[in-house]
This record gives structure tokens, C-alpha cells and sequence, in this order.
């Protein structure tokens, strides 16, 4: 009986493709089969967009439908079943690799996965390697400074109940918005309405076609889109440090 196979996740982008740590790339070289996720209803997975020009073998992908199923029984059953196909190859010996848009660890579904596997596999041998982030990417696209001095920053998913942003705003320098989708409209709505909408950044898609970037967002269509979007937020104008 052959020995199981190594468990790699890797966070590749946001943006433009090479957006991925040098030995990552190595372990995708290595791995026998490489999964990808692929949006519900989109013809190309973006996280292999984000490969292109590196040389790995189609024969290697494997693309998986993503799944965002705000039931939890639903996500649990989806990630159920991936797991159980990756154990099954992992059994067999081969090494197998996910890869996740952004960093592996931050508000990825990469998290569900492994859990999944370490209960069907408690001897799993496993390596995360870290990856860009989007508000990372999303402030170096914008040379856009997050946290300078002692400001205090907030990250998190873009909550529903506008009340609740406003005071997450008003109780924190800077507030990194993540899964913005169809709140877009709102957010923007209650940025203009405090009188900040111009300290604050957005950038959707980077480095993908319909790449959007926008380091005023008083000036934002209400109608873009919100999806693999990044909002920055800063409660007020930047302070000048330099001479």
C-alpha cells in the first residue's frame, strides 16, 4: 500500500497572474492534481486565470463548482463531497493541491475543505502556503497605506444592516469591507451620507478583464458590481506625516 499523498492549499491573485509565493509554485509543479474552483455560472475559473503563463499542465486542473449556499446543511453536504474525492486521491498516493482566489486562511472556502479532510483523514500531512490578500492587492493598486501610526483597522464581510457599518465606521480609522456583492448601492449611500465617500477606495477584478479601481468613491457607479470586490474605508482624510 502506497503512502498517502501530501494536502497543498494555495492562495493565488488577486489580479494579475505570478501573484503566488515561489515555493507554491513549486509544490503546484510537483502535486498530481490541482482542484479549482469555478463560480456557479461562469465559463472560466478565475483562479486559473490567475496561472496562466506558469507552465502547469492542463492535464492537471480539475475544476469544481463553487459552492456559496448561504444554507449551512447545503455548504456542508458540498464540501463533504469534495472532501471525500480528495481523500480518496490522497489515499492513492498522489499529491493534491487546492487553489483558493486571495490568501488560503482569510475568508476562504479553503478553511471548510480542510476541515473536512482532517476528519476523514486525522494523519493528513498538509501545507498552507499564504497568499495576497485582496485588500492587499486592493492598496498597492491604489498606493493606498493601511494602518500608518496607530490607527485601528477593522476587516470584515460586508454586514447587511447599513446601522451596523455605520458603526463599525465611526468606531475605527480605517474599515476593510469584504463580500460586498449586491450591497453595494447601500454601502455607498451611507459613505456619502457621512461625508467620507471621498477618503475611500474600490477595486474589483484585479487584474482580470473588467477590472474596476477607484480611490474616490463619490464618484463610483452605484450600478457596479460588487463581486470579488474590496472596499477600503477610512473614517477620515489621511494625515500627512512626511515633511
Amino acid at each position: 500500500m502506497s503512502a498517502p499523498g501530501h494536502f497543498v492549499g494555495v492562495g493565488v491573485g488577486p489580479g494579475p497572474a505570478g501573484l503566488i509565493p515561489v515555493a507554491a509554485l513549486a509544490a503546484l509543479h510537483s502535486a498530481d492534481l490541482i482542484y479549482l474552483p469555478r463560480a456557479r455560472g461562469s465559463e472560466t475559473s478565475v483562479a486559473r486565470q490567475c496561472l496562466t503563463g506558469l507552465a502547469i499542465p492542463e492535464a492537471k486542473f480539475r475544476e469544481i463548482e463553487f459552492q456559496m449556499d448561504p444554507d449551512r446543511s447545503v455548504l456542508s453536504a458540498h464540501y463533504g463531497d469534495l472532501a471525500d474525492a480528495v481523500a480518496a486521491e490522497l489515499r492513492q498516493g498522489r499529491n493534491v493541491a487546492y487553489l483558493t482566489i486571495g490568501d488560503a486562511m482569510t475568508y476562504s472556502t479553503y478553511g471548510y475543505l480542510l476541515a473536512a479532510l482532517r476528519d476523514r483523514l486525522p494523519e493528513l500531512h498538509h501545507t498552507t502556503f499564504p497568499g495576497v490578500t485582496s485588500f492587499a492587492a486592493t492598496a498597492s493598486a491604489l498606493s493606498w497605506p493601511l494602518g500608518e501610526g496607530k490607527e485601528r483597522i477593522l476587516i470584515l464581510p460586508c454586514p447587511d444592516d447599513m446601522a451596523a457599518l455605520r458603526a463599525d465606521i465611526e468606531t475605527h480609522d480605517i474599515v476593510i469591507l469584504m463580500k460586498i456583492g449586491a450591497r453595494l448601492p447601500a454601502v455607498l449611500q451611507l459613505l456619502n451620507a457621512l461625508d467620507i465617500a471621498r477618503h475611500c477606495a474600490f477595486a474589483r477584478r484585479i487584474g482580470l478583464p473588467g477590472e474596476v479601481l477607484c480611490n474616490d468613491v463619490s464618484h463610483l457607479d452605484a450600478d457596479a458590481s460588487g463581486y470579488l470586490a474590496t472596499m477600503l474605508i477610512r473614517r477620515t482624510a489621511r494625515e500627512k506625516r512626511h515633511v
